[in-house]
């Protein structure tokens, strides 16, 4: 995955995503170390976060390292992008889908 996003983990994640999501749009990309498709998704993540910066926060989440929060968002696949504004799951994403499918779900996001 990539070195440039912020990992959060059980432990930050009430102020890294749900309390930041109050101030921008968060999003949280759910993977694992062994899972294929979340390395295959990883570019594109970083390039999101790159393009967006200022407009949304985005941070990675290692599910093996963390079962509370994916258990409490129902992360039953990965990888899972998750959208989070004013707190709550704004949208989500399964699957290594293309940049453009990411983009049109954070059309419906970002204002």
């Amino acid at each position: 995955m990539s070195e440039t996003l912020q990992s959060v983990t059980d432990g930050n994640f009430e102020a890294e995503v749900l309390t930041a999501s109050k101030a921008q749009p968060v999003m949280v990309d759910f993977w694992a170390e062994w899972c294929r498709p979340c390395h295959a998704l990883a570019p594109t993540v970083d390039q999101i976060a790159k393009e967006y910066e200022g407009k949304l926060k985005v941070v990675k989440m290692n599910v093996d390292e963390n079962t509370g929060f994916p258990f409490r968002y129902n992360i039953r696949g990965i990888p899972t992008l998750l959208i989070f504004k004013d707190g709550q799951v704004a949208d989500q994403i399964v699957g290594a889908v293309s940049k453009e499918q990411i983009q049109r779900v954070l059309g419906r996001v970002i204002v």
